[in-house]
């Protein structure tokens, strides 16, 4: 069986090679060969593990002995998963390794947004502290938590961790997804949308991006919540409307917004939330923290060898699933 591994930076120093090279003929490729040689390069792939950008009918085509691809990623919506069906490949994806860092993230987004971490940092490195300090009191107000509403729409395994890292807080918890369960009802209210909507203080967007949620804040979304309501977003950029979201951030409507996605990654010059107030944005980073990383890596070995030993897991598509 022959197996490459598409590699960047963050995952090339976490690799176990020597668990690869058990399973089969084992080769490497960096993303940037990828991008040069183009996807004639994997030819002779059974086996490819690699980010789910690539995953499209040109790299299909241009292996023809494919078997079975391990994405790295949790999401898969831009993986062509009817083109993989029709040609009998299997497609898996990663959704274990990010569970914590990426909640941790989206709670770390919102206590810098309740307690203006940034606000006040920066005046203190602008010297503003004595006198001064009482008028920053006033520039960068905060807010406590306790008594708040958390809504999480999409209450998988993110949103779920979400809600145990904030509910100690003295936050009430709802929760919207299509598919509620025992864990979920034993952490949070499952709700309708716009009772969500309406009932939250802040709305934290752990779902996946389909064809049907593409802009799912948008202005009528955030008409129906409750004035000054933080956003946060871990999940997908396309999620929200951008243009709808810094109209809000300027009028109010939204208090803040914490966002670790964005529609396009990295942004233009023209993204309307760059200058928006009150959005903090970091870049796609939430996965990231190094234990995740090795987790990552791991997770795709594994997958590829419950494949090879006839048990496959985490499986997104396969011959004669569509």
């Amino acid at each position: 069986m022959k197996i490459v591994f598409v590699t960047n930076p963050p995952l090339a120093d976490l690799i176990d090679r020597e668990r690869l090279k058990g399973l089969g003929e084992y080769r490497e490729v960096t993303e940037e060969e990828y991008r040069l040689q183009g996807p004639g390069t994997l030819a002779d792939a059974e086996i490819i593990l690699c980010g789910s950008q690539l995953v499209k009918k040109e790299l299909f085509d241009a292996c023809p002995k494919l078997k079975l691809v391990v994405i790295r990623a949790v999401g898969y919506n831009t993986v062509d998963l009817s083109c993989a069906a029709a040609r009998g490949i299997t497609v898996c994806n990663n959704p274990l390794y990010a569970t914590v860092p990426v909640a941790q993230h989206a709670a770390a987004l919102l206590l810098s947004l309740t307690n203006q971490i940034r606000g006040f940092s920066n005046e203190v490195l602008r010297g503003a502290w004595g006198p001064a300090k009482a008028r920053s009191l006033g520039a960068f107000p905060m807010m406590e938590l306790r008594g708040k509403t958390l809504g999480v729409i999409g209450f998988g395994r993110i949103g779920r961790e979400t809600a145990r890292i904030l509910a100690p807080f003295g936050m009430q918890v709802l929760a919207h997804d299509p598919y509620p369960t025992e864990e979920g009802r034993a952490l949070a209210e499952y709700v309708p949308l716009d009772d969500l909507l309406a009932g939250s203080d802040v709305i934290s967007l752990n779902c996946p991006l389909t064809p049907e949620n593409h802009h799912l804040i948008d202005r009528d979304k955030i008409a129906r919540m409750k004035d000054g309501v933080m956003i946060i977003n871990v999940s997908r950029g396309k999620l929200i409307d951008e243009q709808a979201l810094a109209e809000a951030l300027r009028s109010g409507k939204v208090r803040a917004a914490g966002l670790d996605v964005l529609e396009n990654e990295p942004p233009a010059d023209d993204c309307p939330l760059l200058s928006a107030p009150n959005c903090l944005i970091t870049p796609h980073v939430a996965w990231s923290a190094p234990e995740s990383r090795k987790r990552m890596a791991d997770c795709m070995i594994d997958t590829a060898e419950a494949w090879l030993a006839g048990r496959p897991i985490n499986v997104l598509t396969a011959p004669g699933k569509t």
